[in-house]
Parts: C-alpha cells; structure tokens; sequence
C-alpha cells in the first residue's frame, strides 16, 4: 500500500507532459504544430511560399524569415518569430482537407482553398494564405 501510494506521489511530482502533433493544408505550403499539456496548449503555424506585407514589421535585429512563423497560446494573443524556415514542410502526421475545422486545445482552425484560420480561446488568431497573412 505504502509502494503504491509512493508510486502515485512520484507520478504526480513529475513534469506535466505533452503531446505534440501536426497537420499540413492540402498544398503542404502551411505546416502547424500543435502542443497540448494539463498546463494549456500552443499552436506554431509556419507558412513556407509567400507573398504580401508581413501582419507586424520586422523587428530590429532580426536576419531571419520574417511572416513566415506564427505562434499563440489557447489564451493570448499571437506572436510572430524571426527564424530560418525550410523550403517546404518537414511531413506533418496529417492533413487538414479543405472544408475541415478542428477543434482541439483550446483551438479552432479552418482549412479553405483560401487559407488556414486559428482562434483561441479569447478570439485572437490568424489567416495565412500565399497572399495575404494576417492577425487578429
């Protein structure tokens, strides 16, 4: 009983852990990365072949791809990253066909011909096309 009741304690104090999936539009042009933890989860969409003005300027200091990588909490609003992105996704698990939505995490996203758009939680998103990318 003791070893039990030990055993369960240990399980508790260990670092909550998450799982983490992907899924790719159809064109594979959009690749997302979604981490889901009893502490919340997290959405990272990267969007590979682009055009349009980037939804924020670049920021001072960044050298990297800019408008490429877009990234929010289930709570929050989105933030865009300065990094270096592959020419094309690296092979999601799985594609969001056109005319889906998922629900999942705290987020809901909707694949179109038009594009990927995410909210959270508190409505905060964005859409990302090959010619417009944009936050709200």
């Amino acid at each position: 009983m003791i070893l039990r009741l030990l055993a369960t304690l240990a399980l508790l104090a260990s670092p909550a852990t998450a799982d983490v999936w992907s899924f790719a539009t159809p064109s594979k042009n959009i690749e997302c990365w979604v981490g889901e933890s009893f502490e919340g989860s997290d959405i990272h969409c990267t969007i590979f072949q682009k055009g349009g003005t980037p939804p924020a300027p670049r920021p001072t200091g960044c050298a990297a791809a800019w408008g490429h990588t877009f990234q929010m909490d289930e709570r929050g609003y989105v933030s865009m990253t300065c990094e270096n992105i592959a020419a094309q996704g690296t092979g999601a698990q799985s594609v969001a066909e056109y005319g889906v939505r998922g629900n999942f995490g705290g987020f809901s996203c909707f694949s179109s011909r038009q594009g990927l758009e995410c909210s959270n939680l508190d409505g905060h998103g964005f859409f990302l096309s090959r010619a417009v990318q944009r936050v709200f």
